[in-house]
């Protein structure tokens, strides 16, 4: 895999998934290595000349009035490392932490963080060798960054705190002897900038937000299943409907499940039959879908705005040789989004649940009741859709907007926060269960799509078809139930079903 080179070109999603999810190797441009260089020399003249600049030669927070000597600059920016590492809870996992990395060396690369070269290679070789920090996913308010998380990450460097390195959970000095490193002694300015910054709340939320773009496809092919076994028509996704409302998402939406299902013979064999409207979670679903296609197109471009700034502060202006003191570390755009795409996603989920339901209710369906013969002695999917059910209800709690509430910090001089973080973790949740869900609608599709022995499903239900066969075999009678939703939300999870149909009936948007 090629080396990603982080500079002032920008970071995109595929690059930063590639870093966290798959290793790829990370380094800098020689045009960031300079702006760095040159940022560093500015700091550097500003304490040798006695100048006050916050954070740098002075206190943090409300305690910024309180000017710090030359000679304590440096155990200034370790204090601040050990006292705001001060997060609990689970621990991110290590390709989120990856993320969070790549994405803070990428806010360094821009110059504007006052950081010296050495602390932001050593971040670097981290990622290239395998030392992931032990990070607790608790205790950011997403205000003046996400300082407790990220000092977590950067107790690595100076040798203290935690890290997983080759299978172990080790003090951070061990983690790096092991791996062929030393830890670096912090200068003036460099502990602020390790902690000042949004990329805990962004890596979250960008490895969700990936994980979103895929699952959107997959619950069109899902709906796509749902609508041709439920006997369904396809007028709902005929492109003059969706011209004269032309929502980009509900188009898109709409061209995809009219793709996934052309040809279809079980459509066409009921082309005279005398339902006069299809219920809702069919026939609005390119509405549905394409309202949470548009919600996941907004986010995507707050986050990729926000992967590719400067958050710090102050912000060092090297040019000029001028300092600016600002809130660019302040998490609201991207707790408005990633609530906005917390609620989008939880939409996929309910829609498929009510499909879910259609599917294996006999008097909704006209199919054999829980999709299994000899019911009774059999219940077949019965308490799956039960698990979609609370899936869905506990996706609705965590649909409640994080960024309306806001508690004031450091003896109110930061008086209004983002809670940024809690969006994303709880965004991260609602993917997870609307996968399961999802998961489970494909399961029931497929199981009645066997009773179409004798008609040929669509060209892209069929590819999906095929995929879900080749993991799971039909329910002839009861089994457990757990083992092959885990397999079918592997296949969600890893794209598997969507290149399938993708390979059939071309790209889906």
């Amino acid at each position: 895999m090629n080396e990603i080179l982080l500079g002032t070109d920008g970071l995109n999603l595929n690059q930063l998934a590639a870093i966290a999810r798959f290793g790829a190797r990370v380094g800098l441009t020689l045009e960031s290595i300079n702006a760095i260089v040159k940022a560093r020399d500015v700091v550097d003249s500003w304490i040798r000349e006695g100048k006050i600049i916050y954070g740098i030669t002075t206190g943090f927070g409300a305690l910024s009035d309180r000017i710090i000597s030359a000679a304590d600059t440096s155990q200034l920016q370790q204090n601040i490392l050990m006292s705001h590492a001060a997060g609990v809870g689970d621990t991110l996992d290590e390709a989120t932490v990856r993320a969070v990395i790549a994405l803070r060396v990428n806010d360094m690369a821009r110059g504007n963080s006052g950081i010296g070269l050495e602390a932001v290679e050593l971040l670097i070789e981290l990622l290239n060798r395998g030392v992931c920090p032990v990070v607790p996913e608790k205790g950011s308010v997403g205000a003046s960054g996400d300082l407790a998380p990220l000092a977590h990450l950067a107790l690595v460097l100076i040798g203290s705190g935690e890290a997983f390195c080759q299978g172990h959970r080790l003090p951070g000095d061990v983690a790096l002897s092991r791996s062929g490193l030393r830890p670096v002694q912090l200068r003036a300015a460099e502990g602020l900038a390790l902690v000042n910054g949004t990329q805990v709340s962004c890596a979250i939320g960008a490895l969700a937000l990936i994980d979103s773009l895929r699952l959107s496809r997959t619950a069109d092919i899902a709906a796509s299943m749902s609508l041709e076994v439920l006997m369904g028509s396809r007028t709902e996704f005929d492109r003059r409907i969706h011209r004269l409302r032309p929502h980009p998402g509900q188009i898109s939406a709409a061209d995809n499940m009219e793709r996934i299902t052309r040809n279809s013979e079980i459509v066409s064999s009921h082309k005279d039959c005398s339902r006069i409207q299809d219920a809702y979670t069919l026939r609005c679903s390119p509405q549905v879908h394409g309202a949470g296609k548009d919600a996941i197109r907004y986010a995507k471009g707050v986050l990729e705005i926000e992967m590719n700034s400067s958050t710090n502060n102050p912000l060092i202006l090297a040019e000029t040789r001028e300092f600016l003191l600002g809130g660019n570390f302040h998490g609201q755009p991207l707790a408005l989004a990633l609530d906005f795409l917390c609620m989008a996603v939880s939409e996929f989920a309910n829609i498929s649940e009510r499909r879910i339901e259609r599917l294996v209710n006999p008097q909704l369906s006209g199919l054999p009741a829980f999709l299994v013969k000899n019911g009774g002695l059999n219940s077949g999917f019965m308490i799956a859709q039960y698990t979609a059910a609370a899936l869905v209800s506990e996706n609705k709690t965590l649909s409640h907007p994080a960024c309306v509430d806001s508690i004031p910090t450091s003896a109110n001089k930061e008086d209004h926060v983002s809670m940024s973080p809690i969006s994303a973790r709880k965004l991260r949740e609602v993917v997870k269960n609307t996968e399961y869900v999802i998961a489970i609608e494909l399961l029931c599709a497929a199981q009645a799509m066997d009773l179409f022995t004798n008609l040929r499903p669509g060209e892209g239900t069929r590819a999906a078809y095929a995929v879900i066969r080749g993991a799971v075999p039909h329910l002839e009678e009861d089994r457990v139930l757990a083992k092959d939703i885990e397999t079918l939300t592997g296949l969600v999870k890893s794209g598997e079903i969507l290149k399938a149909v993708e390979n059939a009936v071309g790209p889906l948007g």
